[in-house]
Order: C-alpha cells, then structure tokens, then sequence
C-alpha cells in the first residue's frame, strides 16, 4: 500500500481542568492512506472526536506525532496548521453551521472563494444533488439539505481529507442515509481520503476499515472484504 496522507504515532492528548488530568488519548498509533473510506466507532467519550481534531490540525497532540505526508501537525505552529486545515481538509459536523444571510451557493462560495484550484459553488452542489436549490437560503431547506450543503462547501476545495463528526446525528433514518450516499459519492468521484465518526454500527459495512475506540484507545481495526452502499444500509 502506498505511504500513508495522515499518520499517528504513539499520539496522547491530555487535557488539564484546574488540578485535574483526562486523558482524551491513549497512545494511538493509525495510517490512513488516500482514496479509504473509514469509519470510527466508540461510545461518547472514547476519544473519537479528539482523534479527528488531531487529524484535522484543529488541535495538536500533547505527546507523539501527527504528521500529514511528509509535514509534521505536532510540530507546526498556528500558521502552519491554518494552512493545513484551509488547503487539504473539508470538516462536516453534526450541526451544519451554514450563514442563515447567505444562499446554498453563496455559502460554498466562502470556500471557493479561497481555495487554489476548487469546483465551483454550482458544481459542488451538482455533486450533491442540491443544483436547484443552490438560490435558497438555510430556513428554506430541510436538515438534511442543509448538511449536503455543508458537505458541498467541505469538498469544493477538492480536499486530500474530509472528516466527519456525527454527520447524520441530528437527521432520521431516509435523510441520513442521502447524507451517507453524498459522502460516499464524494469518496468514489474526488478519491478523498474521508473518515465518519458515528454511534451507528451499522455505518460500519460502508467502510473500507472500522476503526472502534474506547477510553481513549483504539481497540480493533477490521477491514471489510465488500463495501455495503450506503443505498442498503438499515438501522
């Protein structure tokens, strides 16, 4: 297999709260190569979200190395980090945080607007479905328009990563399984290396590998000998 895009070695981050030490992660060692879909398993609180924060340069490790190919996240400064996050990844969370002001387009616009070589607004929201309500603004579109919206602004910089938190968390079962469709579009169409965090197992059969943490570890890594689409995933 090709060198990793992100790599973790022996990472820990511990977070201090007055006289008080949480461990958030345990000594995670992980490679994640380009064109993977992943998908993160683990009860609240075992370390998942800090896991992608690290990834994703919006934090750095209190001990180990997080380095992105040849470049190291544990070593650069804001700058650098900045860089990172606005040149290579796309974040989706679990709430869409879109500019109530500004239209579909307009609020990818705000990533095209300063990304090197990105899709246009339209042709982003073509790649998710969303073309004829690229006028409409948030209150006009339901949740789960509103996240291939946000999905769209994340990938309309032809990122190398797309990380995302609980994309699905606020939405019900037929939207969230739109939602999974995008990103699994995304990962087919652009080869993004993307990675889900869920509480729903059965996203696992989406993944390429199932990454299931728990207290700050990851316990087991399984790969899946057949992807299942996102088309035929029930819970």
């Amino acid at each position: 297999m090709a060198e990793p895009v992100l790599r973790m070695k022996g990472v820990s981050k511990v977070y201090r709260v007055g006289d008080v030490e949480v461990v958030a992660l345990h000594e995670v060692s992980l490679d994640l190569h380009a064109g993977e879909f992943i998908v993160l398993l683990g009860p609240s609180g075992s370390g998942k979200s800090t896991l992608l924060n690290l990834l994703g340069g919006l934090d750095v490790p209190t001990s180990g190395e997080v380095d992105y190919l040849d470049h190291s996240l544990s070593a650069g400064g804001d700058p650098e980090l900045t860089r990172f996050r606005r040149e290579h990844v796309g974040f989706v969370f679990q709430f869409y945080n879109l500019i109530p002001s500004l239209t579909a387009e307009e609020n990818v616009a705000l990533v095209t607007d300063i990304a090197r070589s990105p899709l246009s607004p339209r042709e982003a929201l073509a790649l998710v479905g969303l073309t004829e309500r690229a006028g409409h603004f948030p209150a006009q579109l339901s949740g789960g328009e509103q996240q291939r919206v946000a999905i769209a602004r994340a990938v309309a910089k032809r990122p190398e990563v797309l990380l995302c938190d609980e994309p699905t968390g606020a939405l019900d079962v037929v939207t969230g399984r739109l939602v999974l469709e995008v990103l699994e579009r995304v990962n087919r169409e652009l080869g993004t290396l993307t990675a889900v965090i869920t509480h729903n197992a059965s996203i696992a059969g989406m993944g390429d590998r199932v990454i299931r943490m728990s207290s700050g570890r990851i316990v087991d890594i399984a790969t899946n000998a057949k992807r299942v689409a996102a088309s035929e995933l029930a819970w």
